[in-house]
């Protein structure tokens, strides 16, 4: 098993933040470019990966009471991974995001994974960063 992990403060309320995150309808807003989910019936979900061009039966559920969203593979049990937010004062937030790969083929490689989620914790904070006062999103 390989685990990554990133972390990246944020300018806006962890509400905010996780109602964006937790939007599946948005998700490719901020998640890798080579990744696009498609909400079946949640948490049922498909993921679909522009570098090896296959579509993924995957899970996703969030969890607004702990501010925490968490994905995994459905059916092969190969990869999962979590977002948790948490509010650090002066209406700052910390993202953090945690990816385990249980099978190395799944794996894409250190260098790849980390700049993938630096990437999409950039494009969140972004998001966030510019619709600050609107908690709509």
């Amino acid at each position: 098993m390989t685990e990554y992990e990133r972390s990246r403060t944020m300018p806006a309320q962890p509400e905010h933040i996780f109602d964006r995150v937790a939007d599946v309808d948005r998700l490719d807003t901020w998640l890798p470019d080579a990744l696009h989910v498609n909400a079946g019936d949640p948490p049922a979900v498909t993921v679909h990966e522009d570098r090896t061009d296959e579509d993924t039966s995957a899970l996703l559920r969030a969890q607004r009471e702990q501010m925490r969203l968490e994905w995994g593979t459905r059916d092969q049990g190969s990869y999962a991974g979590w977002l948790q937010v948490a509010g650090i004062g002066s209406g700052a937030s910390e993202v953090t995001v945690h990816l385990s790969f249980f099978d190395d083929s799944h794996d894409p490689g250190e260098k790849a994974v980390r700049d993938a989620l630096d990437t999409s914790l950039r494009r969140l904070e972004e998001q966030v960063r510019g619709h600050a006062g609107d908690a709509a999103g």
